[in-house]
């Protein structure tokens, strides 16, 4: 598995026992908010709702306060005021970064990521720059071992997976974004216990990064994440494992 992957599965599970826990529960609940107001409050019925509430049980999030935001979403709220918006750019090393953002502001919110990029030695670039590199996928994570692993990949490709890795973490399926809930059906009927599912933004190529840039990178990216209207990021980095390492830590 790269780099690349082994970052994105490391901050999810760190995210899980993050310590900003409000800020991520706030950041969730926005997630839950958009998907309600633009789609209904039925999950069931609305497949983007349905992964925004799969993606904040991941992160052990209550049920109560997911039912807050979905009830507040479709009643008087200001969720309908938030405006999606992406911003690309580059990192150390010529990364390619996109960060998706959530925002009531987007006058503050341009400053605060152009700010973030310039503070780590990287720019804020135009709409569509390194859009091309990432492509949207499903992804579905499972922690599963051994035979048993084997045995979940062939069930996710009979499902229509596009694609199936393992290693020591478990098992890790991509789809297409439109296929993302049959394949997670199907799983789920074979009594998989899902990790996470969700759409995001898989880089198409990677780019290697030594130790340093590979440090300045995580760090930027750690500050971005920070950011109150920034909802996700991806970059196209390829991190080596002892940085990782260190990182998971």
């Amino acid at each position: 598995m790269s780099g690349h992957s082994k970052w994105a599965q490391i901050k999810r599970q760190k995210g899980v026992t993050d310590a900003r826990r409000g800020q991520l529960f706030t950041k969730l609940g926005r997630e839950i908010a958009v998907a309600a107001r633009r789609g209904g409050g039925d999950p069931e019925a609305n497949p983007r709702l349905r992964l925004a509430v799969d993606r904040a049980r991941s992160f052990n999030m209550p049920n109560d306060t997911i039912d807050r935001a979905i009830k507040r979403a479709t009643g008087e709220s200001g969720a309908a005021e938030l405006s999606e918006v992406i911003y690309e750019g580059y990192g150390p090393g010529g990364t390619a970064i996109m960060i998706e953002v959530l925002t009531d502001n987007r006058n503050r919110a341009v400053a605060d990521v152009r700010h973030a990029l310039a503070k780590a030695g990287g720019n804020l670039g135009e709409a569509g720059c390194v859009a091309w590199i990432f492509e949207s996928k499903g992804i579905i994570n499972i922690r599963m071992e051994g035979e048993a692993a084997e045995e979940l990949a062939l069930e996710a490709i009979d499902a229509g997976a596009e694609d199936v890795k393992i290693d020591d973490d478990g098992v890790e399926i991509y789809t297409s974004p439109d296929g993302l809930e049959s394949v997670r059906r199907a799983l789920e009927g074979a009594g998989a216990e899902m990790a996470s599912a969700e759409v995001s933004r898989v880089p198409k190529t990677t780019v290697p990064l030594d130790e340093r840039q590979a440090e300045q990178t995580l760090r930027l990216l750690d500050r971005l994440d920070e950011l109150d209207d920034v909802q996700r990021v991806h970059s196209n980095g390829d991190f080596p494992d002892e940085v990782l390492a260190a990182y998971s830590g």
